[in-house]
């Protein structure tokens, strides 16, 4: 299987892609500020994606809220705002290419067959989850189909499994997905298809060439990369920004009580974000503001057209301290 870039000269596009489970708060201002600065140094595209396919944790109106404060801040979207809950049928023949290729399987463990083996003695732990012990891989056996999994093949002389990438803050990352996560989920036995699927499709079909997210989503990047390999679809470029925490040092969320930004102030709000992604901007409007502010990202994270493998300066600082691992 390949692994394809984004071609050489494409035209730059990013994405900002929220949940609507609540409205924006400071974390999310972060990652919005710092996609959207990259997409306007590189002269492309910002797209807004509202990922709202996990229906039950959806709270009304809050899509519109949340474009409604982008625009308060100044970050305005080139183009329509998209839904995921309106591509399903995209999500749909990706899993069922996969299931043509034999590598997508239905699984029938419940929630308390997960725990059983979550709790047998030498059970992984998969980014916070058991590891998936491939229960289902030999088939159902009568049982009925709840989800459906992907089959991650274990690293061999092809070395599938096996996701080295470049980060453009963080530098060389790694991860052998088949030790870390095991067998995923594609489609959730409610019949949701999971993040890491729809995000693949969705980059894919949008054209999106650079991904520019909160670093929470670091560990996701090696699943996404082997599902763009086995879809055959380019992967982007990827930079993870930092986290805004709380006192005692948990990421900043809706589940840790993060209050919704207050836009009495967007300025206030605008430089707060600034400040956590390291940018000395200055101004005393919205606009003056953001042409500081992207001119200090110009300086940090801007690519030559040549520069392929997408690393700015700080990854080639941390690249450059980061010793070989086997």
């Amino acid at each position: 299987m390949s692994d394809r870039a984004a071609a050489p000269g494409a035209p730059h596009v990013g994405r900002f892609a929220p949940s609507p489970t609540g409205l924006l708060h400071a974390g999310s201002l972060v990652a919005a500020l710092a996609s959207w600065l990259d997409a306007r140094a590189h002269g492309g595209r910002w797209l807004v994606r509202i990922e709202d396919l996990d229906t039950p944790r959806n709270v009304a109106g809050a899509a519109e809220a949340i474009v409604a404060q982008l625009d308060a801040v100044g970050l305005r979207a080139d183009g329509p705002v998209v839904r995921q809950s309106e591509r399903v049928a995209l999500y749909e023949a990706a899993l069922q290419a996969l299931e043509a290729n034999g590598r997508a399987y239905p699984c029938a463990c419940s929630r308390r067959d997960l725990a059983l083996a979550a709790a047998a003695p030498g059970a992984g732990d998969a980014c916070g989850e058991a590891i998936y012990p491939g229960t289902c891989r030999a088939g159902l056996h009568g049982k009925a189909r709840r989800s459906v999994r992907l089959r991650v093949e274990a690293v061999d002389g092809s070395g599938e499994a096996r996701i080295d990438w470049l980060d453009r803050r963080l530098g060389a990352q790694h991860q052998d997905v088949a030790r870390a996560v095991g067998d995923f989920v594609l489609k959730r036995a409610d019949g949701v298809f999971a993040y890491q699927l729809a995000v693949v499709v969705d980059d894919a079909e949008q054209g999106v060439t650079d991904v520019v997210r909160g670093e929470d989503l670091a560990d996701s990047t090696a699943r996404q990369i082997l599902l763009q390999r086995l879809l055959g679809v380019p992967t982007p470029r990827y930079l993870h920004t930092p986290l805004v925490r709380t006192a005692d040092g948990a990421k900043l969320s809706k589940q840790t009580g993060a209050t919704p930004l207050a836009l009495d102030d967007p300025l206030a709000a605008l430089r707060q974000a600034g400040d956590v992604l390291g940018l000395l901007a200055r101004g005393t409007t919205l606009a003056e503001w953001l042409a500081s502010a992207l001119a200090c990202w110009s300086e940090r994270f801007s690519m030559s057209r040549g520069d392929v493998d997408g690393l700015g300066h700080d990854a080639r600082l941390a690249a450059a301290r980061t010793p070989s691992r086997p």
